[in-house]
């Protein structure tokens, strides 16, 4: 029989997806609120790991935890599953957000995307300049090289608002001093975030829901690479651009086959090919409810995507056999 034009991956993945991020994000809500990151981190790690050795593919982490001499589990160059089936790219955060959960606060995930061999940006564990819009738009409303206030108001433009309708999320850090004053110089209102800049991302495709039209500032190159998996499966526009500042970074992406280290990437080129996303909320949020613990069930709450299918799956699970987590 012909090909079909969406066999990429397995359907069959997508499912198996949510039990990964679902597993992460119950160990890692057991310490929600404890104030204690690398553990809650740690135990996220551990049970995305082993679930993902129980799945029937060749997998290699090419977005992890950090590199191989940082991360003693899911580093970049890993490989897991069960070493048969089809060979994937994955890109992971088993806890995006590990200061917003150690204080329980808003819109922690535990997040994968796994895409065909080749297909996501393989890259070392630096800094990415980044800028983020949702669906239904024409190509260029943005770019990453623009002014902010250009930007603001070319997606203004293009929406039908007024500047002051415009509200744009930035991680709250020093670097971003010069950004907030451009960008609320316009007239447009900015959110500040502490952490978690893949639900950022992810935010600018409800504006109406979220509030949030625009996503702007430096934040992990990992998260980069989720956040452009999940764009290709919601639609949107994104691009990045790795902070390769020093020697000793140059040289780590030369290792990777990275030869231009000012490049910008698109979003298709960031994340190409067939790619499924997968995110479980830790802590409540604006997308998705965080994990609850009664007393003979632990409700999840995921959002899982195909960008083939443009399919978009909110799983709302109750899991009364307590022995897997």
């Amino acid at each position: 029989m012909p090909k079909s034009p969406q066999a990429g991956l397995d359907r069959i993945l997508t499912l198996e997806l949510v039990r990964v991020t679902e597993r992460a994000a119950v160990a890692a809500a057991r310490l929600r609120g404890r104030g204690d990151e690398k553990a809650a981190d740690q135990a996220a790690v551990d049970a995305m790991r082993t679930e993902l050795n129980r799945l029937p593919i060749q997998g290699t982490v090419v977005i992890g935890e950090g590199e191989r001499d940082e991360a003693p589990m899911l580093y970049i160059g890993e490989e897991v599953g069960l070493g048969e089936g089809p060979g994937v790219d994955i890109a992971l955060d088993p806890l995006e957000g590990t200061t917003i959960c150690a204080k329980n606060l808003p819109n922690s995930l535990a997040v994968i995307a796994i895409a065909e061999r080749g297909s996501l940006l393989y890259a070392p564990d630096v800094y990415m300049e980044k800028i983020a819009i949702g669906p239904g738009f024409p190509a260029g409303v943005v770019d990453l090289d623009a002014p902010a206030a250009e930007n603001i108001e070319n997606l203004a433009k293009a929406k039908g608002v007024s500047v002051s309708e415009i509200t744009a999320c930035i991680l709250d850090r020093p670097r971003h001093a010069r950004l907030v004053e451009e960008v609320r110089a316009t007239g447009a209102a900015i959110r500040l975030i502490g952490d978690g800049d893949v639900a950022g991302v992810i935010h600018t495709t409800d504006p109406e829901e979220t509030g949030i039209d625009i996503y702007m500032g430096i934040g992990g190159a990992p998260e980069g690479v989720l956040a452009a998996a999940a764009l290709r499966c919601i639609g949107g526009q994104m691009q990045g651009r790795l902070q390769l500042n020093t020697e000793e970074k140059v040289a780590r992406a030369a290792k990777m086959g990275i030869s231009d280290p000012g490049k910008v990437y698109r979003m298709e080129e960031m994340a190409s090919g067939d790619v499924l996303f997968a995110a479980t909320g830790v802590t409540d949020g604006n997308m998705l409810a965080g994990v609850k613990f009664a007393r003979d069930s632990i409700q999840t709450h995921t959002i899982v995507m195909r960008s083939s299918s443009r399919t978009v799956r909110e799983i709302k699970a109750r899991h009364q056999d307590l022995d897997k987590f």
